[in-house]
């Protein structure tokens, strides 16, 4: 029989002093799940530059997957944030969990400025508000790690077209909020659940405003 087809969801590790980082409990939640279709394969990524982009490298030769879509933790964000581009720069306010701050170094020495997402963003929101979750475009995906596994990832992808990519980042969960948005980590499943598959049954995005003035 032939082998199912696979998604590769990353989350990453803690950082900044945080126990528990909801973007690898999503994925982790999703590990075996299948979506339509397709099996979801999840892996946690190291809070660290450059090995993280080895970690998600490694997973991708190993799987095959079609479908990459890495996740990340944005405090103070309300949102399901699917991300739109990803630019060639670090540019780290606190240190990676390695104890490195990279600062205005770029990503891929001599890539381009910026590749935008693969996946169908809008689609993806428009999924997850249906449900009557909290969801967004976002035009940035942040200087720290987030946005360097999301650049190499789109990097890396640049010239396998039959393989789409892309980052969304989810919202603190209400035990670490104090006082900051958040969202339960149960919604925070459901609508990366719902994004996967609107990400599977749209090959071109909806035709609506996901932007923003400032």
């Amino acid at each position: 029989m032939p082998r199912m087809e696979r998604i590769l969801v990353s989350g990453f590790e803690p950082f900044g002093g945080d126990r528990v980082n909801p973007s690898w409990l999503v994925a982790q939640a999703l590990q075996g799940r299948s979506i339509g279709g397709a099996r979801v394969v999840a892996m946690r990524l190291p809070c660290v530059f450059g090995a993280a982009v080895e970690a998600i490298d490694a997973a991708q030769r190993l799987y095959r997957p079609r479908i990459v879509l890495a996740l990340g933790l944005a405090a103070g964000r309300a949102e399901l944030c699917c991300e739109r581009v990803a630019i060639n720069v670090d540019d780290a306010r606190i240190a990676d969990n390695a104890g490195r701050r990279r600062i205005d170094e770029p990503v891929v020495a001599g890539g381009p400025a910026a590749y935008f997402s693969t996946l169908p963003i809008k689609a993806m929101v428009a999924a997850m508000a249906d449900a009557g979750l909290p969801a967004a475009v976002s035009q940035t995906a942040g200087t720290f790690v987030c946005n360097h596994v999301f650049y190499a990832l789109m990097h890396g992808l640049r010239r396998r077209r039959a393989v789409r990519g892309g980052f969304m980042h989810v919202p603190l969960l209400p035990a670490q909020a104090a006082g900051r948005p958040a969202l339960a980590l149960e919604r925070q499943i459901e609508g990366v659940a719902l994004a996967l598959r609107a990400a599977q049954d749209h090959v071109r995005d909806l035709q609506q405003t996901g932007g923003a003035i400032a």
